[in-house]
């Protein structure tokens, strides 16, 4: 009987243990937003972003430094006039449902990109790509309609993610990739769980047995969740809560420069905002240096458009500071001479936008814009307010390259043009084409020096500032590091 007994409580106790090391290798992370769709060609928001990044796999990925590196493809070839690109893929490697990745699922998920009924934001730049072939199971050679450089780079993008040809009807909901982890539950507007995907291509990776995404629209209730340790780490961390986790020994705060940026959204499809005096005049009148102060606190940098100051490319020469006074003559030139009344949408549950928002009421009144502020849930935001009304705030993430960065935004042709501010200036046009098809970096410079003195002449919109992306976790969270891209690269953490 004794024997019983100690047999028992020692299975017991190692039961328990058990249970701990299991609790302990699953790491639960807070985020404002509910996602709309786990199909990473289709994915828009930062939330989506995250599960692309652990789910699925690019051929390509972008390091800390910014450097593209090997991920699904082991290397990569370009012909001398960078008009042919071949790319051989890791042998190997597998789907969550057990198939084995080939060259035929790199074509199809270009091909769903590249078509319009797709809706990818990332579609126009993949529109280079002319044909695609499959020279064996493991090669897919590119023939490009133009030079371009960075064709590696932009499989690195967060909706260029591989997916599996034969499962794209369930891609939405439940997706399955090469990632280091598996969907295990997605319910929306509560939480997505994802499971260890041990059959990663990348030995020992990850350590975590599960990672748990917890939905929490309110900065006061992911504040209250980290401390309490409901969370172990909170993504994107409100600006306001910084001062109040420095005095917390359990928690750390985590900080990394981006090209990240939030933006006053003009949509040229409505009037009065078609008249580029108008919103020319509109840009005139933000102070930005004041705008990083009040909306962001402080943590980021003023800057003429998405390029940050510090880039070799960042246009040093131009004035960017308030003309009040030129503002409103520029609103009188377009029959404004005593303003007008709009409204401005900001999406609730980023807060930043919606100081961006209180800032641009104030700073118009001097030129006789009467701004009302509406404040619109982010899933409706989504749906109704982005690409749809005239004059709101938003905001997009870091991207690969600096031409993915801009040509999408400010190209008449972009996918993000013609999706937020339906901009067209034809010598911005040109200015971008001859900027992809740059073959130095002395070249580039000089067009992207011309682009940024273009987008203050002839604005679509305002980008103030460039932001710092801040993470907070409790120290029992190790070897987490943020990314300038804004996702989460959780491979190698742990939790104690």
């Amino acid at each position: 009987m004794r024997r019983i007994i100690s047999i028992a409580l020692a299975l017991t106790a190692a039961l328990a243990l058990t249970g701990t090391a299991w609790a302990a290798g699953t790491l639960k992370i807070a985020v404002p937003s509910n996602l709309n769709t786990l199909d990473p060609a289709k994915t828009k928001i930062g939330e989506e972003y995250i599960v692309n990044f652990l789910v699925f796999s690019g051929l390509t990925e972008i390091d800390r430094s910014g450097k593209t590196i090997p991920d699904l493809a082991e290397r990569w070839t370009a012909s001398d006039d960078l008009k042919t690109w071949t790319f051989y893929l890791k042998k190997g490697v597998k789907f969550h449902h057990g198939r084995e990745l080939d060259a035929q699922d790199v074509i199809t998920t270009v091909q769903r990109i590249q078509d319009k009924a797709t809706g990818s934001v990332t579609r126009v730049n993949f529109e280079v790509i002319d044909k695609m072939e499959a020279v064996d199971n493991y090669t897919v050679r590119f023939t490009l309609k133009a030079p371009y450089a960075g064709l590696a780079d932009i499989f690195s993008d967060r909706q260029a993610r591989i997916v599996p040809r034969d499962r794209l009807d369930t891609l939405a909901k439940s997706p399955s990739g090469t990632g280091p982890f598996k969907l295990k539950t997605f319910t929306p507007g509560d939480r997505v769980e994802l499971e260890k995907n041990t059959a990663y291509f990348v030995p020992g990776i990850p350590q975590l047995d599960a990672v748990v995404l917890r939905i929490m629209p309110e900065s006061a209730a992911q504040a209250s969740a980290i401390e309490t340790g409901e969370v172990d780490l909170v993504w994107n961390l409100p600006l306001e809560s910084i001062d109040q986790f420095k005095k917390n020994p359990n928690i750390a705060i985590d900080s990394v420069p981006t090209s990240t940026w939030d933006g006053i959204i003009m949509n040229g499809a409505h009037k009065p905002l078609d008249d580029t005096r108008v919103r020319h005049a509109i840009s005139m009148a933000i102070d930005k240096k004041a705008m990083v102060e009040l909306a962001l606190f402080g943590y980021g940098t003023p800057t003429h458009t998405m390029i940050p100051p510090g880039h070799p490319f960042y246009n040093n020469d131009l004035k960017d500071t308030p003309d009040i006074a030129g503002a409103k003559k520029l609103l009188a030139e377009a029959g404004f001479p005593n303003g007008f009344d709009i409204t401005i949408y900001t999406p609730v549950g980023r807060p930043t936008r919606e100081r961006i928002g209180l800032a641009v009421r104030e700073m118009l009144k001097p030129i006789g814009v009467k701004v009302d502020i509406q404040r619109v849930p982010w899933d409706k935001f989504i749906n109704e307010v982005e690409g749809k009304q005239a004059f709101y705030v938003d905001g997009f993430y870091s991207r690969p390259t600096i031409d993915s960065s801009i040509y999408p935004w400010y190209h008449s042709n972009g996918s993000w043009n013609t999706t937020l501010w339906n901009y067209k200036n034809a010598e911005m046009d040109k200015t971008l084409d001859a900027a992809r098809a740059a073959r130095t970096e002395a070249d580039q410079k000089t067009n992207y020096l011309k682009f940024q003195a273009l987008a203050l002449q002839d604005p679509p919109g305002v980008i103030p500032y460039v932001i710092n992306h801040m993470n907070a976790y409790r120290k029992s969270v190790k070897g987490f590091q943020s990314s300038p891209m804004m996702w989460l690269d959780l491979r190698k953490v742990t939790v104690q």
